[in-house]
């Protein structure tokens, strides 16, 4: 039989690496294997009640049909109040899209935007699927290194240097996955400055953990920061992290009119829509009782507090101190060189990764899929118990490194 031939964009792209681990712990799981899962981006927390209510009075209403391609108008009016009432920004319905994830949204805004040799500033560290949605379409991820001396923040000067004739975007992510850094205001329009000169370069703002910020950190949106660049940013935002609704599948964008009508019409050619379930409980979440944002985020912070004390106490291991979102960006460079229990050499951080995976059973994310090497990203969006007896067996297995 002949085989089926293959679009050699798709040799370009990997599998997400947080995929991949989170895969091979459910193989290990299912062998029976006692694994604690710390790789995959996503709370432990149920879904609100009221959210919950508000999907089953929907269901019971009918509201099981096709809607808009761009969301029901409802749920994009309660979109365009949120950035008036948490981020002080101005939208309009038809200056918002709904889809399915945020991921989505992204990749609408890339489809109908970049041509081949087009190019992305992405910042390394990034989240795993930047590069990746950038390259599906034959442009190129410009990556410009950040460094834990810096905080895990791009500067004015290395955004300048990054930009050619062929930037079309530059991506941020405040507060970061996998860092949990978050940009200030000041930070913010130092990167405006920079942009204000680049009339054709467009910024997309991931601002999917809005509502995780820690130690007196202050969210800003860019768009916020640099008014004047408002009409040039796309600001993506979503209901996973803020109110434990992953695998709802619900995100947004909001920006220019034009740009978002492109969006819509790609949508509309693909998934049409997202779920119309899912779009009348997003309504509920952004409309109803905030009272469970400030509830996660005490949570969180204990873990991040606890955790981040746990791994610093272990030899070789350093902790970056994260202001936002729920992970644990660890150093493990003075590990690597070394062997395991086992025998299996550590020359890098996907070495040591799969190593503990196999050893201890704790599975974590490499630096290196996140484009920084020597690095592990660890949840704490998990249980108490399961944090703390991941902590006791990465120390084990610290203490065990030949």
């Amino acid at each position: 039989m002949s085989k089926i031939k293959l679009a050699s964009r798709l040799s370009k792209v990997r599998v997400s690496p947080t995929v991949a681990i989170s895969n091979r712990a459910k193989e290990l799981k299912a062998a029976g294997r006692d694994i604690i899962p710390l790789s995959a981006g996503e709370p432990d927390f149920d879904t609100p009640s009221n959210v919950q209510r508000a999907a089953q009075a929907a269901i019971n209403r009918g509201e099981t049909h096709y809607t808009m391609a761009e969301g029901i108008i409802d749920l994009r009016q309660a979109i365009c109040n949120k950035f008036k009432r948490d981020n002080l920004l101005e939208y309009q319905p038809e200056e918002i899209i709904v889809g399915a994830g945020g991921k989505q949204v992204i990749f609408n805004a890339m489809m109908a935007t970049l041509e081949p040799d087009d190019e992305v500033i992405i910042q390394a560290p990034y989240w795993v699927s930047y590069p990746d949605i950038v390259l599906l379409f034959d442009a190129n991820p410009v990556i410009v290194d950040s460094t834990e001396d810096n905080g895990f923040l791009m500067t004015a000067s290395q955004l300048e240097a990054a930009i050619t004739p062929r930037t079309r975007w530059v991506f941020i992510n405040s507060p970061s996955n996998p860092t949990g850094a978050v940009y200030s205001e000041n930070d913010f329009k130092a990167l405006g400055e920079v942009l204000r000169s680049y009339p054709d370069v467009w910024v997309m703002s991931d601002d999917i953990y809005e509502s995780i910020v820690f130690e007196g950190a202050r969210f800003t949106s860019f768009a916020q920061a640099v008014p004047e660049l408002k009409d040039r940013t796309l600001t993506v935002n979503g209901l996973s992290k803020s109110y434990a609704m992953t695998g709802w599948r619900v995100g947004y964008g909001a920006g220019d009119k034009d740009l978002i009508k492109a969006m819509t019409k790609i949508q509309g050619q693909s998934t049409l829509h997202p779920c119309s379930i899912t779009q009348w409980a997003a309504l509920e979440a952004l409309e109803g009782p905030q009272e469970i944002l400030s509830e996660m985020l005490a949570t969180f912070d204990r873990r991040r507090v606890s955790t981040m004390a746990s791994l610093n106490a272990i030899n070789g291991l350093h902790c970056f101190a994260p202001s936002g979102a729920f992970y644990l960006f660890v150093s493990i460079l003075d590990h690597l060189g070394r062997s395991s229990s086992s025998g299996s050499a550590l020359d890098s951080d996907v070495d040591w990764v799969m190593a503990l995976m196999e050893e201890q059973g704790v599975s974590v994310v490499p630096g290196s899929a996140f484009g920084t090497d020597g690095y592990f990203r660890l949840s704490f969006a998990a249980s108490d118990d399961d944090l703390a007896r991941a902590c006791e067996r990465i120390a084990r297995f610290g203490k065990s490194l030949q």
